[in-house]
């Protein structure tokens, strides 16, 4: 366990949620900024289960079932896309922000939003209005996600220059995994307040709002930050020409987007993030087309849940590995594994071969989730740490792009190949030939990625001044 070992200078005059007073004092253990992280990932990760109210919402005034004024599921639809575009466009605009107020103003600002975009949207669902609901969970809530999404990144990456592909899949593997807690507890409220009059969805986005607020306000507390130069005892980093894609100096976020290593690694996101997203929101179809009067749909639902488990896993055992075999490489695996399933599945569906289709699409979710996972720690090792927060920000812009262009790919290939009269089993199939192409673009493109040159990093009188 590796501890403060240096004094943090003064920082009693400092504003309590100022980024100086968060600078550790000596004895802290940086082992307790993860559960910091996941304090607030677990929390913001219920937006990939927020599709459970979908439903409910459809009959908030005929309770039982939709009434003629009830909200249609296509007006609903857009809730969550808003809180997807306000995700990417929040982290890439606070990305200078959040380097200069600190974490703890950064996700207590996030705990605000998140929060307070669920009860501004009970109040919408009370008053059955909903731009209410667009206003609350989608632009509020989003831009409460995107902060919260990004402000723990730069300060484990600094805490873990040792591990940082490890430091970075804990907390965003709390991601993944906050769906998995929100989506039963969501239903589990909703049952135990549901009336004759109601159908629960007001109260449990109160209770949700409350709840989120106080966890990652908790989250926000608890951040540290280590002091200048401080290194885990015992060790030494890397000489350069050991780790010749490991950068032991800092390029500033403006200057970031300059270079080529910033568009080919936003590429490698885009095209990563692309051929595993459209998957994910047409699983449960799919795999029912694919295997006709074989899946039913509680086993499909099984299966989204197993995707949804690879997809967690995999945030934390990809980016844990990239410590080990690099970024770089890490990248190289989820392309040409990623190609050769995707190439084999359309075989293993024609074939009947249900376990095999599983696990191909179990693995490439779990290198779609190691994708989000890793990103951070490879944008550390080509830019530095001190501005690795507002770049990552700044590249979730690729996630965005990547949410709109994986489920059109999916969704309306497959309506035009059922139009022209293909089998819906066999629908898919030049989708996922063009998940290949994809795949092999982003190998070349990551392939191309190359150390930043050394005109574009800081001098240490920059440093100084952080600008």
């Amino acid at each position: 366990m590796s501890s403060i070992t240096e004094p943090s200078g003064n920082s009693g005059s400092a504003s309590f949620f100022s980024k100086e007073a968060t600078v550790a004092k000596p004895g802290f253990s940086r082992w307790m900024v993860p559960p910091a992280a996941l304090a607030v990932h677990l929390c913001i990760g219920q937006a990939y289960a927020f599709s459970v109210f979908n439903g409910p919402l459809t009959k908030v005034i005929g309770i039982t079932q939709s009434a003629a004024d009830d909200w249609s599921l296509t007006s609903l639809g857009w809730i969550f896309s808003l809180a997807i575009v306000f995700l990417g466009l929040s982290a890439a605009f606070a990305g200078k922000w959040l380097e200069h107020v600190g974490p703890r103003r950064t996700m207590f600002t996030a705990a605000c939003c998140f929060g307070g975009g669920f009860l501004i949207s009970a109040l919408g669902v009370y008053l059955h209005q909903i731009v209410l609901l667009y206003l609350g969970y989608g632009v509020i809530g989003g831009i409460g996600l995107g902060l919260g999404y990004v402000s723990p990144v730069s300060t484990l990456i600094r805490w873990f220059p040792d591990r940082r592909g490890m430091a970075t899949g804990m907390a965003i593997m709390g991601f993944g995994g906050g769906a998995m807690i929100a989506a039963p507890l969501s239903v589990a409220l909703m049952n135990h307040f549901r009336s004759a009059t109601s159908i629960g969805v007001a109260e449990t986005f109160i209770v949700l709002g409350i709840a989120y607020f106080i966890s990652m306000s908790i989250g926000a507390l608890a951040i540290r930050v280590p002091p200048a130069d401080w290194k885990p005892a015992g060790w030494t980093p890397p000489a350069a020409q050991q780790k010749k894609m490991i950068s032991h100096n800092h390029v500033h976020i403006d200057q970031a987007l300059k270079t080529p290593q910033f568009y080919l690694i936003w590429l490698v996101l885009f095209l990563n993030v692309t051929a595993g997203i459209g998957i994910l929101g047409q699983a449960s179809v799919m795999i029912q087309e694919s295997f006709k009067d074989t899946v039913t749909p509680a086993a499909a639902a099984g299966f989204v849940g197993l995707l949804s488990l690879f997809n967690m896993g995999g945030r934390f055992v990809w980016a844990s590995a990239s410590d080990w075999i690099g970024r770089k490489n890490t990248y190289f695996i989820f392309f040409a594994l990623g190609a050769v399933l995707y190439y084999l599945v359309p075989g293993f569906a024609a074939s009947g071969q249900i376990a095999l289709f599983v696990l191909a699409y179990c693995v490439i979710l779990s290198m779609y989730g190691g994708g989000f996972s890793t990103v951070p720690a490879y944008l550390a090792d080509m830019f530095g740490t001190a501005f690795v927060g507002g770049i990552h920000g700044r590249l979730l812009t690729a996630w965005a792009a990547a949410g709109v262009a994986g489920p059109v790919l999916v969704n309306y290939i497959r309506a035009y190949q059922v139009s022209q009269g293909v089998a819906k089993a066999d629908a898919y199939t030049m989708t996922i030939h063009i998940m290949v192409v994809l795949l092999v673009i982003g190998f070349v493109c990551n392939l191309l990625v190359k150390r930043v040159d050394d005109k574009h990093h800081m001098t240490d009188a920059q440093l100084a001044k952080g600008a």
